[in-house]
């Protein structure tokens, strides 16, 4: 049995890997092998695979038995490709230590860099280099990094030496200090980190390195990491791998530089070269917003006002070739790169290529552009887009021509707008945004640390660090607007507020920020809705050529009704009739409907609401057209409609006539210990069949006359709730059939109509087959199905839920994605049983999982003929129905 190959090298002119290798060496290191095989410059090194993280956690944290000896074969490799030796006084090599997860996950795991230098290699470095001042400078960022992510030293200590250094001595820049003002900082960093620690830092090159590689294992695991993949369903399982990497230098004068860039810009999607850069400066300086960094091309810098120059005009020569990189890494991978790079006196060195995170604007305009350009097919482009990010879409801008009352401007990082009441720290930010309230959170700039804060709040805003940044990258992925690098802010933490300029903000003030202009506004400032035309209706477009199963909508309100419409619903799913009867102007006449002692005196009251719901009708038919509509009846339990307040009682009882404690008896008389599962749905039509009788002839004169009105004919499908037997829906669909019969007796004109039931019950799925011979169509209730099926209470299941994902006995949420293998079986089941009694029967989705991408994906797997949802979800449902019929398409 042949041995494990732990570790591939990369670089030199080869590579013992590929882009296809991904689940082995991570993204980063299959790209870097890629990059290689293409013969782009790419400093040699070599990867350690995912597998050798999963074997270090399953193994107490311990490495594979040959791991060492496979190491010291690649490092022999590297130090050959280099000429260059490892630990070595006179000529060192030296090499940064990077994670690699299969997924990115950009800013949540650990990096060193400068790895193998001490006192000695230091002093070889200023002599090969013929520049001490960069060896020196290379040292302490060495010292200060591996201080922070592998000894666990905090990075203020450092922090607070060289500001208090650079104070003494009137230095405004890091690039102020000499040679031998960074060999003084070294000797302090250095005290200070045995101080800390107890022991002597680490000098010996290959203990540095193990230690490097095993804190990159441990990232993995850390709170920061867990909640990123939380958030992006990244499995744990993965883990991540490490790339080992000859080091190249941002920070060797004025001919070097270090960035980031975009082959598009990530914000809009445009098809123009997107980034930042620093001169004289490490990679680290860029992405964790140290420095404000400058542009990458002199129209994004003129677009910005930036007096610095830009890459373009500062180094010609290497933003000449590094866009010849740009162009072959699109045309190889099809599709928008985000790239790091160094410039090591003059020479260009690429250190990472991967996908670019991008907002859903931007993934819509690059996935249609990419088509349109033949890079990809349109159907390509239709499963570029992930369907949750339309949601960035679907959400208010500033109106135009309002009032702004600009506090402070900075970087336009990610766009949308949003508004809050400002917080400064990520665990308020989370605690407030529970209550329910907006928060925007502002800092000085954001870690990885700062992730839930992030994720809770509505808005970011940092006062440094560029478009590349931390924050901004991770509120784009997240869809939060962000602006960042506002300089003109001075955030004070221990009294919980800003400065900007003359004024100042506390927290709990409300501000509005706009990500798109950059700017910080007082107040909370208008909104309106986005126009969905453009990229977004092409891309509709090509996902409905794509799609099998129909999307309706949830809707009962004549507005929600008409904005579904215009987000391409098909129909209504879910028309909630008890959320009409809530409405100010009839819940007087449904309580006397409750209160009354016997039939006549329901029917009278009933005969009140008649011409309410018919009109109700009326404006969802003439809206909807001939689209067909699934109307429920009545379905809560009557309890639901009655006072339960001494005040609310007391005023009923002046409008009913009723005395208030006549009012409390009959309130007392209708509860129930568990009413979800009570005298609900049809058991209410059941015991009191004129309620389903007067709102079936709602349903179908308000057919009648709209038909008259404009000359379409209205579909409905009267939806059955809360059905168990056969017998239940056979005495209740002829009830209803019977008013249709009367109402096409009386108004000449016959309405179009189906009677089904919503499948909700565990007994109704498994007899489906009885209930079928009476359905004429199914509608799965999956929210009620799935409290009945886990005997979970959606409305209490969110107290202990977290505990549960925590401990992976579920491993999302039930009543966010439909739980396949109970849930889903019981639909698997109903819709085979429903079949084979009526070959035609028509299936669809009303439950929350209807606008959910995963159980849209399943719906499709059953063979549903559509899903319903929210007005909102319709195009993420649109989407996510196409890529379902894609994946399942040979």
């Amino acid at each position: 049995m042949s041995a494990t190959k732990w570790v591939y090298a990369f670089g030199g002119g080869s590579s013992e890997g590929d882009a296809e290798m991904r689940e082995l060496l991570g993204g980063k290191g299959a790209n870097l092998a890629e990059m290689a095989k293409l013969g782009l410059p790419v400093p040699p090194g070599f990867t350690i695979t995912t597998e050798v993280c999963v074997a270090y956690y399953a193994n107490e944290k311990t490495w594979p038995a040959d791991l060492e000896g496979q190491i010291e074969g690649a490092l022999a490799n590297l130090e050959s490709t280099t000429d260059k030796k490892f630990g070595d006084p006179a000529n060192p090599l030296l090499v940064s230590v990077r994670s690699g997860a299969r997924a990115s996950m950009p800013g949540m795991m650990d990096t060193v860099l400068n790895l193998g230098l001490n006192d000695e290699t230091a002093e070889g470095l200023a002599q090969l280099s013929g520049d001490k001042r960069f060896a020196y400078d290379s040292y302490r960022r060495f010292i200060q990094m591996y201080s922070d992510v592998v000894l666990g030293l905090d990075h203020s200590i450092f922090e607070e030496i060289l500001e208090t250094f650079k104070e003494e001595r009137d230095y405004t820049l890091d690039t102020d200090l000499s040679a031998d003002d960074w060999v003084e900082i070294v000797g302090e960093y250095k005290r200070a980190a045995a101080e800390a620690l107890g022991r002597d830092f680490p000098s010996d090159p290959r203990e540095q390195l193990q230690g490097a590689i095993c804190a990159v294992f441990d990232s993995w695991m850390t709170a920061r990491a867990i909640k990123y993949r939380e958030l992006h369903d990244i499995p744990e399982s993965w883990g991540t791998a490490v790339n080992v990497q000859a080091m190249v230098f941002g920070n060797m004068g004025e001919t070097s530089a270090t960035g980031v860039a975009f082959t598009r810009d990530p914000s809009t999607g445009e098809n123009a070269y997107y980034g930042e850069f620093l001169i004289n400066a490490q990679g680290e300086d860029v992405v964790a917003g140290i420095r404000t960094p400058q542009c990458l091309t002199k129209i994004m810098r003129e677009g910005l006002g930036d007096p610095q120059p830009s890459m373009q005009e500062a180094l010609p020569d290497s933003y000449d070739e590094l866009i010849k990189v740009f162009d072959i890494l699109e045309r190889h991978y099809r599709d928008m790169q985000d790239i790091e790079f160094t410039v090591e006196r003059g020479r260009l060195w690429m250190l990472q290529t991967r996908n670019g995170k991008r907002t859903a604007k931007a993934a819509l305009k690059i996935a249609v552009d990419l088509a349109q350009e033949g890079l990809i097919s349109e159907e390509e482009a239709v499963m570029r887009v992930d369907p949750a990010q339309l949601d960035q879409l679907l959400h208010p801008t500033i109106a135009e021509n309002v009032s702004r009352d600009v506090l402070a401007t900075g970087l336009p990082a990610s766009p949308g707008a949003a508004a809050g009441i400002v917080v400064f720290d990520s665990d308020d930010a989370e605690a407030i945004a529970k209550k329910g309230e907006p928060v925007i959170l502002v800092r000085v700039e954001t870690s990885p640390e700062d992730i839930h804060g992030m994720h809770a709040a509505q808005g970011i805003v940092t006062a440094r660090g560029g478009m590349t940044s931390h924050a901004a990258v991770v509120a784009r992925g997240m869809g939060r607007p962000c602006v960042s690098g506002a300089g003109s802010i001075r955030i004070d933490y221990a009294a919980k507020q800003f400065t900007a300029g003359s004024r100042t903000v506390k927290e709990g003030d409300f501000v509005t920020i706009d990500g798109g202009t950059g700017e910080v506004l007082a107040g909370e400032i208008e909104m309106i809705k986005p126009e969905l035309a453009g990229d977004f209706a092409q891309l509709m477009e090509w996902a409905d050529k794509s799609r099998r199963m129909k999307v309706r909508t949830n809707a009962e309100t004549p507005a929600d009704v008409q904005t579904a419409k215009e987000f391409g619903a098909e129909g209504i799913g879910l028309c909630r009739t008890e959320h009409m009867f809530f409405d100010a102007d009839r819940i007087a006449a449904v309580r006397e409907m409750i209160l009354s002692e016997n039939k006549e005196g329901r029917v009278a009251a009933l005969a009140k609401i008649l011409p309410m719901q018919r009109a109700d009708f009326e404006a969802i038919f003439e809206i909807m057209e001939d689209r067909p509509c699934t109307i429920r009846l009545l379905d809560p339990p009557l309890h639901e409609f009655l006072p339960h307040t001494e005040e609310d009682v007391h005023a009923v009882a002046e409008a009913t006539g009723l005395s208030a404690s006549a009012l409390m008896a009959r309130a007392e008389d209708l509860s129930e210990a568990n009413p979800m599962l009570g005298h609900r749905g049809c058991r209410l039509g059941i015991s009191f069949p004129e309620i389903y009788e007067m709102q079936a002839r709602a349903i179908f004169e308000a057919q009648v006359n709209v038909e008259k009105k404009t000359g379409v004919k209205p579909v409905a499908e009267v939806m059955i709730p809360l059905v168990a037997t056969a017998k239940e829906l056979a005495i209740l669909k002829a009830a209803v059939a019977k008013v249709a019969d009367e109402v096409a007796s009386e108004s000449g004109t016959t309405p179009e109509y189906l009677i089904g039931t919503m499948i909700e019950l565990p007994r109704a799925a498994l007899r489906a087959d009885e209930i079928g011979e009476e359905a004429e169509f199914f509608s799965f209730g999956t929210n009620d199905l799935t409290q009945t099926t886990f005997g979970l209470s959606r409305d209490d299941a969110g107290k202990f839920m977290p505990d549960y994902i925590g401990q992976g006995i579920f491993e999302k949420d039930p009543f966010v994605t439909i739980d396949q293998s109970g849930v889903g079986d019981l639909v698997r089941i109903a819709a085979e049983r429903g079949r084979s009694v009526r070959s035609g029967i028509k299936l669809g989705i009303c439950g929350e999982h209807g606008g959910d991408p995963a159980s849209i994906h399943f719906c499709d797997s059953v063979g549903l003929d559509y899903v319903s949802c929210s007005p909102y979800r319709v195009p993420i449902a649109r989407l996510a129905a196409a890529q379902a019929a894609l994946k399942a398409s040979p």
